[in-house]
């Protein structure tokens, strides 16, 4: 490698800026994919199985020359969106959907244009500024005082193991006490606790599952008796985890009742709402949520409950001193970006240093749209749970508990067969039909069928559609 080289390398690395002609003939035909993809929706199916398994982009593989837009984006749409689960679909009725509003792509795509770095106050104030005030709104909603902030993550898990990880710390976990301590947790909580658990260092701690009531929500009495158990054997009650908003039943654990029992037991209460959170904007679901505002930290998901693309999630916590004591570092090499701040950096609250300017992505739909159609919509998907909850019914299905939120699980009990493998057989009917997707849980020994409506493009014509294949399929079934 000599000098020499460098006017044929400038020349070769200048490819990697490519000019305005090229810019706007990839920007515009990409434009153009999403404006056809999006139209598509409606009468599109929301899952196609795929014999290939995504193999149709092993037909481009990597080289030294590029390759022309159109080739790229027919790659893209033959290997990645002909096929399996398609969220954008309000027929996506299954897992909980991140179908991501088209303002969250501009925010990306300004984002990624401009590549800020929104990981630390010195690097760019105003980024930093817009992900904070983002997280202030959030903890305004669940009632938290002023002064709590908390930090913008990939998702749910991400949030919750920097909750699990303040909470360790704050208490000064040494890994000698590890094996006393005790978590309180539900079978209903999401498995990406556990899974933070476990990562943070804690996986050796005693881990308590209290029973549940009938609606699938935490028994405040068995956690206290579990407590008072626990500290008459020398054990050390740590950390207690709500749902609001599980993702099998949807329910609302009393988080108010569970707040009491925290509070007197001085233990850290962490609330999992990455689904159920953002309902907090309908007034009339408000009461469900008592309690939240007790709590010292909070899993919120806005690619769930805000619609917006997979990829953002939240953590609010109360003490923002002990989030700040159990994240920070400093390196030699970053000193110029360390001095007199007005703004908490991200990267001092989170396991990341370098990161994505998400907040772009919310930040842009919430000023474009305003609040008025989120609240809608959201108050919308827990009436089409209602709906679905007694049209069911009618079909002659079994239902679980009446819907806290958006999510609930129903099944059909055909005479003298096994109910849980027509069940199973049913679904894979929804999956193959295609217009709708449906998927399952296992609750005990009954397999159960989920309805998730938290699509923004589900209406009320998605669920009629999903009754009317459910009704074709108990037939063909027999």
């Amino acid at each position: 490698m000599t000098f020499d080289q460098l006017e044929w390398l400038e020349a070769q690395a200048r490819m990697l800026e490519p000019g305005a002609a090229d810019r706007e003939n990839w920007t515009s035909k990409a434009a153009q994919y999403g404006s056809a993809f999006i139209d598509g929706l409606p009468e599109g199916k929301t899952y196609l199985p795929d014999q290939d398994r995504g193999r149709a982009l092993a037909s481009l593989p990597f080289g030294e020359e590029g390759r022309g837009i159109d080739e790229v984006l027919e790659a893209i749409h033959l290997g990645v969106n002909s096929s399996g689960i398609n969220p954008a679909s309000g027929g996506h009725l299954g897992y909980v959907p991140g179908g991501g509003v088209f303002p969250s792509a501009l925010g990306d795509y300004l984002a990624a244009v401009t590549n800020r770095y929104a990981g630390i106050f010195f690097a760019n104030p105003g980024a930093v500024r817009m992900e904070n005030d983002l997280i202030r709104w959030m903890c305004q909603l669940v009632g938290y005082p002023e002064g709590a902030l908390g930090n913008l993550a990939s998702g749910g898990s991400i949030a919750n193991l920097i909750a699990i990880t303040t909470a360790r710390d704050y208490f000064q976990v040494k890994s000698a006490s590890i094996p006393l301590l005790t978590i309180y947790l539900t079978s209903q909580v999401h498995h990406c606790v556990q899974k933070a658990i476990r990562i943070a260092g804690l996986g050796e701690a005693q881990i308590r599952y209290i029973p549940l009531d009938e609606q699938f929500r935490m028994q405040p009495g068995a956690l206290q008796q579990a407590i008072d158990s626990d500290k008459s054997c020398g054990l050390i009650p740590f950390l207690v985890v709500a749902s609001a908003g599980t993702t099998d039943t949807g329910a609302v654990d009393p988080l108010d009742e569970i707040a009491d029992i925290a509070g007197k037991e001085r233990i850290w209460y962490h609330v999992d709402a990455a689904y159920g959170g953002f309902f907090t904007l309908v007034e009339a679901l408000r009461p469900t949520f008592k309690g939240i505002e007790r709590s010292d930290s909070v899993a919120i998901d806005p690619h769930k409950g805000l619609f917006l693309p997979y990829g953002l999630g939240a953590v609010l916590i109360r003490n923002v001193e002990a989030q700040f004591k159990a994240h920070h570092y400093m390196g030699n090499y970053m000193q110029d970006a360390f001095g007199p701040e007005q703004e908490v950096s991200p990267a001092d609250l989170s396991p990341e240093l370098t990161k994505h300017f998400r907040g772009l992505r919310m930040w842009l739909p919430l000023q474009l749209l305003g609040l008025a159609p989120f609240r809608a919509a959201l108050q919308e998907k827990v009436l089409l749970c209602r709906y679905f909850y007694e049209k069911v019914q009618a079909l002659g299905f079994q239902t679980g508990p009446y819907p806290d939120l958006s999510i609930m699980i129903f099944r059909y009990a055909p005479s003298g067969k096994d109910a849980n493998a027509f069940n199973e057989a049913l679904v894979r009917y929804v999956q193959g039909d295609g217009r709708v997707f449906l998927s399952s849980t296992t609750i005990g020994d009954t397999y159960w069928i989920r309805l998730a409506v938290l699509s923004f493009r589900t209406h009320k014509r998605e669920i009629d559609l999903c009754l009317d294949i459910l009704r074709q399929g108990v037939t063909y079934l027999g």
